[in-house]
């Protein structure tokens, strides 16, 4: 039997007394206390509610925007523009002292610088019955303005064989140009427009002695006679590169500016801002056909600007080198006993040779230190731009087996005497006629084929 607990004799003070009541008869706790957190615990809470209703705030507000940026879109197209100041070119002069970017030569030297269209009738050939065949054309090509009254410079064959000339500036005037005069030798020309009570606004001329492989250049062009007032930019590649066009040896500044037709007779500036050569050349293939690019020429302006003056003041180049003969390569003259040299078949009256003593029979066969074999060789020794009027050199010659050598100072084409009646000759005057009388105006038998051919150097325009 179980003892009963719930007496008072059974009680012990170690029991834990307790009554146990079932909630199936529908009890109801009238109040459910609330648990007591600690402080800390109550902090967190709230520190987690502000936290979560922040990010409810914000993530609101991003789909909100989203949402009203995706439907908006579907409405409107938009661009994001830069705010940042637009870059100002400083309008500067050229003074020779200060290096200029390109965008400041540009600005300094564009109302320089010029577009020229020229149209003419120019012969192409014969036709099968002996007849010449003439055809019209139209050209385009570039120059730069050299005094404030209107003398203009450009390439001989940028205006050669045209009968209308015209000049366009940058600020769209036109002008009808008169050639004063050009000579091909050099490949330069100049023209005149009348710009009335308006200054222009001239180049200013530098020196192409100063330039240095590496060294920046730029033009100003008319490149395809359409996209006028270019800028090209680029290095000097080399310096005094002796190339052949058209039959004429020129010493040039090599490039790597871009040029095309159309860009001939511009300007090339230095990093000053000055003009040291005339562009004149690009080549585009060899002979062999091998394509080639990025390989532009310019006459330097040292070599020129002497003719250019002479011929603003007289109409042409008169500082030629003029000799006072008429000849032949010798091996025309097998009596002569000589192999190689020029034949001197005659002496122009009170002319330099004469005046040097050279006799018709003799045989030259040294200008200064250059060999002469041929009379081509002659006249390339003449025509390299090595000797100008008024220039002295020695002659070495053949006279009856014995060599011999005078002094030779040369005289002006321009005062050689012109015979309106000459019957033709096969012999060669040493005006600057190039070659034997068989291949007539080509030089040598090597420019002769280059004519036909191809050679290493091509005109840009």
């Amino acid at each position: 039997m179980y003892p009963d607990y719930n007496s008072d004799q059974n009680r012990s003070d170690y029991e834990y007394h307790y009554s146990y009541r079932s909630d199936a008869d529908g009890f109801r706790a009238a109040q459910t206390p609330a648990p007591i957190a600690p402080k800390k615990t109550r902090r967190a809470g709230k520190i987690l509610a502000c936290v979560l209703c922040g990010v409810l705030l914000v993530g609101g507000a991003f789909g909100a925007g989203w949402y009203s940026n995706r439907d908006s879109g579907r409405n409107e197209t938009r661009m994001m523009v830069s705010e940042r100041p637009r870059a100002e070119v400083e309008t500067v002069s050229v003074t020779g002292g200060t290096l200029l970017t390109f965008s400041q030569v540009y600005d300094a030297n564009v109302d320089s610088c010029v577009s020229i269209n020229t149209s003419g009738t120019a012969a192409v050939g014969y036709n099968i019955f002996g007849q010449q065949i003439q055809r019209e054309f139209a050209s385009a090509g570039s120059g730069f303005i050299l005094t404030a009254d209107g003398y203009i410079a450009t390439n001989c064959h940028v205006i050669e064989n045209a009968s209308s000339v015209h000049v366009t500036l940058n600020d769209g005037s036109t002008y009808e140009a008169q050639i004063i005069g050009s000579d091909s030798d050099y490949d330069v020309a100049i023209l005149k427009v009348d710009p009335g009570e308006t200054r222009l606004k001239p180049v200013t001329i530098g020196t192409s002695a100063s330039l240095k492989v590496g060294e920046d250049v730029s033009t100003i062009g008319n490149p395809l006679g359409q996209l006028t007032f270019s800028l090209s930019h680029g290095v000097v590649s080399c310096l005094n590169r002796e190339i052949n066009l058209d039959g004429t040896p020129f010493n040039m500044i090599q490039m790597d500016v871009n040029i095309n037709p159309g860009n001939s007779g511009g300007p090339l500036f230095n990093q000053y801002g000055e003009v040291v050569g005339i562009v004149t050349a690009k080549t585009s293939s060899t002979g062999s056909g091998d394509a080639a690019e990025g390989l532009g020429f310019a006459i330097p302006i040292d070599d020129v600007l002497s003719m250019l003056k002479d011929i603003m003041e007289n109409g042409k180049v008169t500082s030629h080198a003029w000799m006072g003969i008429a000849g032949q390569s010798v091996s025309y003259y097998p009596q002569s006993g000589m192999r190689t040299g020029v034949y001197v078949g005659e002496v122009t009256a009170g002319g330099p040779a004469e005046q040097a003593g050279l006799q018709e029979g003799d045989v030259i066969t040294m200008l200064g230190t250059t060999a002469i074999s041929s009379w081509s060789d002659l006249t390339s020794a003449m025509g390299s731009k090595t000797y100008k009027a008024g220039d002295t050199a020695t002659v070495t010659y053949v006279r009856d087996g014995q060599v011999l050598t005078t002094e030779l100072t040369f005289g002006s084409t321009a005062d050689m005497p012109r015979e309106t009646d000459a019957q033709p000759s096969d012999r060669q005057d040493s005006s600057g006629g190039q070659g034997d009388a068989y291949y007539d105006n080509y030089g040598s038998m090597e420019d002769f084929f280059n004519q036909f051919f191809g050679g290493y150097g091509q005109r840009a325009s």
